[in-house]
């Protein structure tokens, strides 16, 4: 079969759906990649993925935008002639489902996050709801990456129960992401997330600067994209004025988290809601204990006291104090945490769940 992966970006594409992309070309099926162009496109296509670019923008609420790229998809869905679609993100699951239903292509959605219109309810929620109901009617499958999401779909009458199931987000690569971790000094705790406001980051500067009081040598490490289009994104004053502080150090964007997670001892984020934190799942399999927040998302990835501790969303005061408790724990204690974190990453977060998945539901899709 010929298989369309549609996404935001084909960053997320190759970073994200890799696995997933190598076990469907084992089974001898043919995928096609249509996402924005990036820099991640020629290592796509070196790994047997046909690309084809769309002009996407994912924050935006433009109508003629959208209505150009629902026009876009089913331009290219029409010429390519796939048996089935593989939809992940907002704008791919609502206007790609849209052209995939006139041209009556088989769709499995992944709804990977419900992002900062639901967090911020509002107009735009309720319009968005209204689309995923419309894109929705007709999908083979949706997979969702927490029971919060699908029970708000279910709710609502998005979609029915027995066309949806839960999976543990994009899973991780047990094999890439291993390490034999002896030490835990403390020294080091790093943020891995976009830096915008949703994801919690203005509430992790808070927390390290009031713990830099009683802590002067530990060092808070972000990693992220920066100049993200968000409403809540961090401003480049407001980053400059964060890293004067000695105790930040912004590492940009980065190709090689496995190096990231083997210099740090303890992963925070504080985000405010989540589809399934990648981040969180491969700070898990590194054996780092974790500070997230207890809301959907992240708190399905710890389980408070055996492998890290849940702190309240947008409470500067009960992080700090979540990674105090940490940073005066014993080493053995932060390393049992952590031990506990990589046992948890083997039972729920394997990628192979993912896939597993995957391969059923296109094998029960294009047998019917």
């Amino acid at each position: 079969m010929t298989i369309t992966i549609l996404l935001n970006t084909s960053w997320n594409i190759y970073n994200f759906r890799l696995g997933l992309i190598k076990a469907l070309q084992k089974e001898g099926h043919i995928i096609v990649a249509i996402a924005p162009y990036d820099e991640y496109v020629p290592l796509l296509k070196s790994e047997g993925v046909e690309c084809y670019s769309v002009s996407l923008n994912s924050k935006g609420t433009n109508i003629k935008q959208d209505l150009k790229l629902t026009k876009d998809y089913f331009e290219l869905l029409k010429a390519i002639k796939p048996d089935m679609v593989l939809s992940y993100t907002i704008k791919p699951n609502i206007y790609g489902n849209l052209a995939a239903n006139i041209l009556k292509i088989p769709v499995i959605n992944n709804v990977s996050g419900l992002g900062t219109i639901f967090i911020k309810k509002s107009l735009s929620t309720l319009v968005a709801l209204a689309l995923y109901k419309i894109a929705f009617l007709k999908s083979g499958w949706v997979f969702f990456q927490n029971n919060e999401d699908q029970g708000i779909f279910l709710k609502k009458k998005l979609q029915r129960f027995n066309k949806t199931s839960v999976i543990p987000g994009s899973g991780v690569d047990l094999n890439q992401f291993d390490i034999i971790r002896q030490k835990n000094s403390g020294m080091s705790v790093l943020f891995v997330g976009r830096l915008i406001g949703d994801k919690g980051i203005r509430e992790f500067i808070e927390a390290g600067k009031r713990l830099h009081i009683k802590y002067p040598d530990v060092e808070f490490k972000i990693v992220g994209e920066f100049g993200y289009d968000n409403k809540t994104a961090v401003q480049k004053e407001e980053l400059e004025e964060w890293l004067k502080l000695p105790q930040f150090n912004y590492l940009g964007k980065s190709d090689n988290m496995n190096a990231v997670y083997e210099e740090t001892d303890i992963m925070v984020l504080p985000s405010y809601r989540e589809g399934l934190s990648r981040s969180l799942i491969e700070a898990c399999a590194m054996k780092l204990p974790i500070v997230t927040t207890n809301v959907p998302g992240c708190k399905d990835v710890v389980q408070d006291g055996y492998n890290g501790y849940l702190c309240e969303p947008k409470n500067a005061i009960d992080l700090a104090e979540k990674i105090g408790k940490l940073l005066d724990a014993s080493e053995e204690n932060r390393l049992l945490l952590g031990a506990n974190a990589r046992k948890l990453a083997e039972r729920r977060f394997d990628e192979k769940i993912v896939i597993d998945s995957y391969l059923e539901r296109i094998n029960n899709l294009a047998s019917v």
